[in-house]
């Protein structure tokens, strides 16, 4: 295996390093071993998110696979932040910037290390984007493994997750719920370690980095409690192994046509929001060119077919029992919607993999439907413009909302503004409302809006109201909701500029959102806007907002 140890034979034996040597004798390695290529296996596992409470127990999982292939595992943590516990309050600012820093620290350890490959086991949303960025930037043999999704809650005969706990906030605002219901909601919506359950952000990236071939099939399927994903951790080992024996690293896997892979298994699931944010940036830690207008065009290709929430009846631990993600990329295959000849983390083909998948029964299943019968012939993720957002915004439409909606605009200046107006009854059916200076620099963050569409849904207004915003949607988010709309507010954008009353158009038939005043009047309030003051600078939040991009170039923060 000596011939394998491309980037740790340089630091302990072509560069003679004996400092570096005796370091390595000192965590107790022997002189084999520092013939053996030397594998870094990051975690983002701590205690304090049922997300990420199981991933360091994977790790040593993964690492005994490594060891049993002749190579050595040595495991690091890099951060995680939990969404669901940071969604609606001010901790949410540090959600996605986590994800840059996950990326940067994962590329941080190997490259200082001089690791040979990297394995990430990961769990809650940014997770998954974070390290594949990293490995995109390090291109080194690597491979996620994803901690699971959640299994369901139950209370009262009733399916829960984390979207459940935050609807009977809305019932109760609307006096929908007892005060004992509430509670057992709340306390029975989450049963242990996982990822939320239904196709929300950590999921829906999952399923698509497996279908874009950087990690191994069948890893988004396996719920986290399920013995596959401890077998799964084991067989790292082997993929890992063939991966340096055939030197394939992350660029030769992620290519325009495996996001394209990825991308199309977003749509069809009814994926989150976020992918398109998340993928935006994956291409461009990638090289690769990746816009809006292309996720567009996968979208108008790639018919909606699976009945998962937040807007359908299942949940990702359902998807297990009719083949997983396998069998839905496999059928997808067989309908020309997936590139059969990208490489993958097996040292495969995706054809290849496919092969040995098991096939959709259409007859003894009802979550995912054959193309003929899809929820809706397109993807939900639709790409709007306008005079709104002249750069881009994202929407999520499935179809169940309507396709149009025109309202009177009732402006937000925070999320919990929102919250207020519920309790009091200030929002009404007809309404547009408008959550502004929740943007990447204005929030700063981006922060998703779950607590808000999921109070909204909770009080009876799902599809009653819409929801705009410069800020993110949780992939648990449904109803009729449009966001990441460039510019912010925070850099002047038209939203910056809307009032109470206000009409708003939102057109998913032709991706419009409008608002209806006249170029004299958004010319004449623009010339009275004033560019707020950062509300941090200095720290971490300070320094994101100074290097942030827009979310129509994927928040990146590694560019100039």
């Amino acid at each position: 295996m000596a011939e394998l140890n491309k980037f740790s034979k340089t630091l302990t034996q072509e560069v003679t390093n004996p400092a570096a040597q005796a370091m390595l004798y000192g965590i107790g390695l022997t002189e084999a071993d520092l013939e053996k290529p030397q594998i870094g296996i990051a975690s983002t596992g701590y205690e304090g998110n049922p997300c990420n409470m199981h991933l360091n127990g994977l790790s040593v999982y993964v690492k005994q696979g490594v060891t049993a292939n002749n190579m050595v595992g040595l495991i690091f943590n890099t951060i995680g932040v939990s969404d669901g516990m940071t969604n609606g309050n001010d901790g949410m600012r540090y959600s996605l910037p986590s994800r840059d820093i996950i990326a940067d620290s994962i590329e941080t350890v190997v490259s200082a290390q001089w690791y040979d490959g990297v394995i990430a086991v990961v769990g809650c949303d940014k997770n998954m984007p974070g390290a594949v960025m990293a490995m995109a930037r390090l291109d080194r043999p690597a491979i996620m493994v994803y901690g699971g999704t959640i299994r369901s809650g139950h209370y009262k005969g009733q399916k829960l997750d984390i979207v459940s706990a935050f609807e009977a906030l809305g019932k109760k605002f609307a006096n929908n719920i007892s005060d004992e219901d509430f509670k057992g909601v709340i306390q029975n919506s989450i049963p242990g370690q996982g990822a939320c359950g239904g196709m929300y952000t950590a999921n829906t990236m999952a399923a698509s980095i497996e279908a874009m071939g950087m990690s191994l099939p069948f890893s988004s399927s396996y719920p986290a409690t399920h013995e596959g994903k401890q077998e799964e951790c084991k067989k790292i080992g082997v993929a890992m192994k063939k991966l340096l024996e055939l030197n394939i690293t992350p660029k030769e896997i992620i290519t325009t046509k495996s996001l394209e892979n990825a991308l199309t298994v977003v749509m069809a699931l009814g994926g989150s929001t976020n992918a398109a944010l998340h993928y935006l940036a994956i291409a461009r830690s990638a090289g690769l060119s990746l816009t809006l207008d292309d996720i567009q065009a996968i979208s108008d290709r790639t018919p909606f077919i699976a009945d998962l929430k937040p807007s359908g009846k299942y949940y990702m631990e359902d998807i297990l029992a009719i083949g997983g993600v396998p069998a839905i990329t496999k059928y997808l295959y067989s309908k020309g919607l997936i590139h059969g000849e990208c490489i993958t983390v097996t040292g495969k083909t995706v054809a290849e993999n496919l092969a040995e998948a098991p096939d959709l029964d259409f007859e003894t299943q009802k979550m995912v439907f054959p193309l003929e019968k899809a929820i809706k012939s397109s993807g939900h993720i639709q790409i709007m413009y306008g005079n709104l957002c002249p750069t881009g915004a994202v929407a999520k439409i499935t179809g169940k909302e309507g396709m149009t909606f025109d309202g009177e605009a009732k402006v937000c200046e925070h999320e919990s503004e929102i919250i207020t107006m519920l309790s009091k009854g200030e929002i009404k059916a007809g309404h547009v409302v408008v959550i502004r200076n929740a943007g990447p620099k204005g929030g700063p963050g981006m922060s998703e809006m779950l607590k808000p569409t999921s109070a909204v849904m909770g009080a009876g207004l799902g599809d009653k109201i819409a929801l705009i915003t410069d800020g993110r949607f949780s992939g648990g988010t449904h109803g009729f909701v449009v966001g990441h709309i460039t510019p912010e507010a925070f850099d002047g954008g038209p939203i910056a500029l809307v009032k109470d009353g206000d009409r708003i158009t939102i057109d998913a038939n032709t991706r419009q959102l409008t608002l209806h005043i006249s170029d004299e009047e958004m010319a004449a309030r623009a010339a009275q806007w004033v560019q707020p003051a950062p509300l941090f600078t200095k720290g971490m939040l300070g320094r994101y907002i100074r290097t942030v991009k827009s979310a129509s170039e994927g928040c990146v923060t590694d560019e100039a």
